[in-house]
């Protein structure tokens, strides 16, 4: 397969990713964020667990496994925690304008630490997603001011600086044994959350349960795994990274068909910033005249 080939494993992480908002949403009432976060992830080892001989995992370096845990812990155990609690006090559409401003934060961190260099087509391409998303969440007067919104941008950081460190891991291993393995690391720390978990599952109602098993599987080990195949195939940071921009316009779709709640002409007119920004940016056009 060529390079450009990341784009179905991009937008299979963002399908599934998008349905974590609208499942987090609904169990919120049955699990703390701090449990939320630990029973996603212990779910996805297991899952990945069972699927370790068909994998094949391979055994990492001792001078990676620092890198390892390294990721585990901001792309699992702080970014999940940060998520989850943004969650309890910011609605959706909120968080989701933050979480947007991850391809613009790994665009501009990539291009100090990897050198990576953006045209001033791309970046006109992130700005008209990036308004895209301002316009599904911001035109029906949902946007709203609390300490939430602290959290959601220290989520923003951790996935970014996860989108950074995934691009160095795969080139020394394979997309899905680093996402397994830092899967692993990052459920290691979020066990401390484990007794206080267990205790709620066995309050919790069998849908709740259901709802947090889907997210382990596929919004966890499934989502990652192809995040990080997206990495490994695509030519820069930004290519992969700008398909967060996506997310809101997909939480609404699924939130109509999950939850019934019709979207508004805001996420119609959003959605098509958005994938025009999208498109824009992984255009031929766009990669042609460097800004530096």
């Amino acid at each position: 397969m060529n390079k450009k080939s990341y784009h179905f494993y991009a937008m299979a992480s963002i399908l599934c990713w998008s349905i974590s908002y609208v499942l987090s949403r609904f169990i919120m009432g049955e699990f703390s964020a701090y449990s939320i976060s630990f029973l996603r992830y212990i779910v996805a080892s297991i899952a990945l667990l069972l699927l370790a001989p068909i994998i094949k995992l391979k055994k990492i370096e001792k001078q990676d496994i620092g890198w390892i845990f390294l990721t585990g812990a901001v792309g699992f155990f702080i970014y999940m925690i940060a998520f989850n609690k943004g969650l309890e006090t910011v609605n959706a559409a909120t968080g989701s304008v933050i979480i947007a401003a991850v391809p613009m934060i790994s665009s501009i961190l990539s291009s100090f630490i990897y050198q990576e260099k953006l045209t001033r087509l791309q970046w006109l391409a992130s700005a008209l997603s990036f308004l895209g998303v301002l316009l599904i969440t911001l035109l029906p007067g949902g946007f709203t001011i609390n300490y939430g919104l602290i959290w959601f941008f220290g989520a923003a950081f951790c996935m970014s600086f996860y989108n950074l460190l995934s691009k160095r891991m795969v080139k020394k291993y394979a997309a899905i044994q680093v996402t397994t393995y830092s899967i692993f690391a990052g459920t290691l720390l979020l066990s401390i959350f484990s007794v206080s978990s267990f205790r709620q599952v066995q309050q919790a109602s069998w849908l709740a349960i259901l709802c947090i098993i889907l997210m382990g599987v596929f919004s966890s080990a499934v989502a990652y795994v192809c995040w990080a195949k997206a990495f490994e195939r695509a030519e820069n940071v930004a290519s992969v990274s700008n398909y967060m921009y996506l997310t809101p316009f997909f939480t609404s779709i699924l939130g109509f068909l999950l939850i019934d709640e019709a979207p508004g002409w805001s996420t119609v007119i959003g959605g098509v910033f958005v994938l025009g920004g999208l498109i824009l940016f992984n255009s031929k056009l766009a990669k042609q005249v460097k800004i530096h």
